[in-house]
């Protein structure tokens, strides 16, 4: 079957693209409202437990806030005598890509007048423990590879569901930032 034979032109994904075509067409006119600051605030608890808060931002020129605090708990397993008090740091880090991509699917596939059914988003990241527990100093900390593995039901086509997937991963921000270098400094007050 072909494109025209799959696409329906009532597609409701829940995703309003005519705002965010609008908000893009009003960015290219002045870009420097295109410039965000995400922020987070981290405290210790005790042990290797942290609590992380997130609600301020800056964008559109001025100070922003989400409507609610959102906080996270990050931890490590028993496994590594830690009390487990929520995932770790890398876990999020899969979230965070897992949820940037499947946002983009939906929007896409909305943009693009196809009907989603279902999207599941499977995750994995290899990681070798001997380089963050000082083990052996060749061992990378982070990640050797992640897969994201998508099953999407949709009234596309194979490769039109490909497309979607492409074009997601191509304009995803936590994808962008995995996958290549991005600064980062670390300082003490």
């Amino acid at each position: 079957m072909n494109q025209t034979e799959f696409k329906n032109e009532n597609a409701n994904n829940g995703v309003n693209v005519e705002a965010l075509l609008g908000a893009r067409e009003a960015l290219s006119a002045a870009p420097a409202a295109a410039r965000f600051q995400w922020r987070a605030a981290c405290d210790w608890v005790n042990g290797t437990h942290s609590r992380t808060r997130i609600q301020e931002f800056f964008g559109l020129g001025e100070e922003q806030k989400h409507k609610t605090t959102t906080t996270f708990d990050t931890d490590h397993p028993e496994i590594f005598a830690s009390a487990d008090n929520g995932p770790t740091p890398v876990e999020y880090i899969l979230v965070g890509l897992a949820g940037c991509l499947t946002a983009g699917v939906a929007a896409v596939a909305q943009n693009r007048n196809i009907q989603l059914r279902a999207v599941r988003a499977e995750l994995s990241g290899d990681m070798d423990v001997q380089g963050i527990l000082g083990i052996d100093g060749d061992v990378r900390n982070g990640f050797e590879n992640i897969v994201v593995k998508f099953d999407i039901d949709a009234d596309a086509s194979h490769a039109d569901i490909e497309a979607l997937v492409a074009q997601s991963q191509k304009r995803s921000a936590v994808f962008d930032i995995i996958a290549n270098p991005t600064e980062v400094s670390v300082v003490v007050a």
